[in-house]
């Protein structure tokens, strides 16, 4: 039997000392009979991946600044197979102190601190909705939709928070901002796909499903006649219903 040459068996127990080692020997160690060498080796790797894309250096946050863990925007929050993403989120910096010292809006500032927080998260990464930020900044939900809402009329832009790029939640105001940006704007799909931060896919099934409320409106212009035919919920056909109004306005 070949003997482990002695520099093996002087320095390998020092891998013991860092994570990932530990990790396997803690499989080996507690569940030997369940996992093999190679599947321990895959678990600890795993492990070490999640550990590393939560883990941010401390000394990279600014004051003002908080470490979240983000939905990674490359998984839906109602996946069982959903990841995460360390981000670091912006809840006050020198100017924003600045323009309320010179006796700006609140309101104001809220907006562009809710707007800021999204765009950060999306740049690294990560994808919020607005459950998060009504955590960290300790308002109600519904409060922290409308100053998102507020922010994309006024700048004429869609944030890219979860019901926006995942359909989740109650957001329907990015169809009909596609919507208007291919009728009434007259911009090509694959541009209002890039100004708007959706996949081609996504904004094909919106003008699909528009057009579909549109041909039956032109048949009947009743509600429920619209919804029970395109299987639509009524609210979004509402919508579609005064973009169609819009569009005739302009033709």
């Amino acid at each position: 039997m070949n003997q482990k040459p002695d520099s093996q068996k002087r320095y390998n127990s020092a891998k013991e000392r860092f994570l990932g080692r530990a990790l396997v020997n803690f499989f080996n160690r507690e569940l030997p009979r369940m996992f093999g060498p190679v599947l321990r080796e895959k678990l600890a790797a795993e492990i070490m991946k999640i550990v590393n894309d939560l883990n941010v250096d401390s000394n990279s946050l600014k004051p003002g600044q908080i470490l979240w863990n983000a939905l990674d925007k490359s998984t839906r929050g109602d996946s069982p197979r959903r990841r995460y993403k360390a981000v670091i989120l912006t809840i006050v910096n020198e100017e924003d102190i600045e323009y309320l010292a010179n006796g700006g809006s609140r309101t104001e500032l809220n907006k562009k601190v809710v707007a800021r927080m999204i765009n950060e998260a999306y740049e690294q990464g990560g994808i919020l909705s607005m459950r998060d930020i009504a955590l960290l900044t300790l308002r109600t939900g519904g409060s922290i939709s409308a100053y998102r809402k507020a922010y994309e009329e006024e700048h004429n832009v869609i944030l890219p928070h979860t019901g926006v790029l995942h359909d989740m939640g109650s957001c329907i105001t990015h169809k009909g901002q596609i919507i208007r940006k291919v009728y009434i704007e007259k911009k090509d799909p694959v541009i209002v796909s890039k100004e708007t931060r959706h996949t081609q896919k996504a904004v094909d099934r919106y003008l699909t499903d528009f057009n579909r409320v549109r041909c039956a409106y032109d048949h009947n212009s009743n509600v429920d006649y619209v919804h029970i035919v395109t299987g639509i919920s009524k609210c979004v056909v509402n919508q579609y219903f005064e973009i169609i109004k819009e569009i005739e306005k302009n033709t």
